[in-house]
C-alpha cells in the first residue's frame, strides 16, 4: 500500500508511521505537482497487477478489495469504478457535490458495462493498461478532469469502463461556500484542458452538452431524499456558473498565450 503526499504541511510521516504494525504501508513524499501527478508517482513504484486509487479524504468500504477482485475474476482486462457516498450529509456544499457526482455517473454510465466516466477516489485499473496508457496527464494540476481525461483516452484505446455500485467509498470532502465555489470553478479550468485533449484525439471540435444535459441536471435533487431541494438546485445551478466561469477563464488565458507567442498549455 502506497501513500503519496503531494507536497503538503501535514505531517504525513508521523501518521503512516502510526500503521506500522498494521499495514504494509510506504510513504511516497512528492513537491505539490498535482493528484495527477502524484497518483502517477505512486503507480511507478506499485508491484501489483492492479493498480487501486483512493483519496485522502474517503473511507473504503470493509468489502472495498474483496469487491473489486471478484469483478477482476471475471474480466482481468477491464477497468472498474465504485460507488462514492457523501459521508457529510448535514453539510448543503458536499451533498451538493455529490448531487452532481450522482447525476454524472447516471447521465454517462446509464449501462454499467459500458461506463465512460470514473472518478479516481474509487478507480480500479490493471497496471499493465496504466502504464500503457501514459498513466494520468500531469498537465492536469489540480484535482479537476484528469479521472475524466484517463477515461476517456483509454476507451479511445479499447479500454472497457465498468461501474461497480457495490465498490463503495465514503466522502467525507467539508465545504464551505467559497470552497464549493473554488472546487467548481477548477473542475471548469481542467474541463477545458479536457476537451481539448478529447477533440484533438478525436479530430473535431470541442463539443459541449446540449442544453436538456442542463436542465435534467437542475431537477435532479427533486429526485433525491434530501428535504432541502431547494437549497440543493441552487447550489446546483451555482456549481454550473462556477463552472463555466472556470471553462472560460482558462479558455481566455490559453487565447492570451497564444496571442503573445507563448506555447499554450
Amino acid at each position: 500500500m502506497i501513500a503519496v503526499d503531494d507536497g503538503s504541511e501535514f505531517p504525513a510521516r508521523e501518521l503512516v508511521n502510526s500503521f506500522a504494525d498494521r499495514l504494509p504501508l510506504t510513504l511516497l513524499c512528492e513537491p505539490h505537482r498535482g493528484p495527477a501527478s502524484a497518483r502517477n508517482a505512486g503507480a511507478a513504484i506499485a508491484r501489483g497487477e492492479i493498480l487501486v486509487f483512493t483519496d485522502d479524504d474517503c473511507i473504503p468500504d470493509p468489502g472495498w478489495l474483496s469487491s473489486l477482485a471478484k469483478r477482476f475474476e471475471n474480466d482481468s482486462e477491464c477497468v472498474v469504478g465504485g460507488r462514492t457516498v457523501n459521508d457529510l450529509s448535514n453539510n448543503p456544499y458536499s451533498s451538493a457535490s455529490q448531487l452532481l457526482i450522482d447525476y454524472l455517473y447516471k447521465h454517462y454510465n446509464a449501462i454499467p458495462g459500458k461506463a465512460s466516466l470514473l472518478t479516481s477516489n474509487n478507480l480500479a485499473i490493471p497496471a499493465s493498461l496504466f502504464r500503457d496508457a501514459g498513466g494520468f496527464d500531469g498537465g492536469f494540476t489540480r484535482a479537476a478532469a484528469e479521472d475524466r481525461e484517463l477515461c476517456d483516452r483509454l476507451r479511445h484505446r479499447g479500454v472497457r469502463l465498468t461501474y461497480a455500485p457495490e465498490v463503495i467509498v465514503l466522502h467525507r470532502h467539508s465545504l464551505s461556500f467559497m470552497r464549493f465555489w473554488r472546487q467548481h470553478f477548477n473542475y471548469g479550468t481542467g474541463a477545458f484542458r479536457y476537451h481539448q485533449l478529447r477533440s484533438s484525439r478525436n479530430d473535431q471540435n470541442i463539443k459541449l452538452e446540449p442544453p436538456a444535459y442542463y436542465w435534467k441536471l437542475l431537477r435532479f435533487p427533486a429526485k433525491s431524499e434530501n428535504p432541502r431541494v431547494l437549497s440543493l438546485t441552487a447550489l446546483i445551478a451555482l456549481s454550473q456558473v462556477a463552472n463555466a466561469a472556470g471553462f472560460f477563464h482558462q479558455k481566455l488565458t490559453h487565447s492570451l498565450r497564444g496571442r503573445n507567442g507563448h506555447a499554450p498549455h
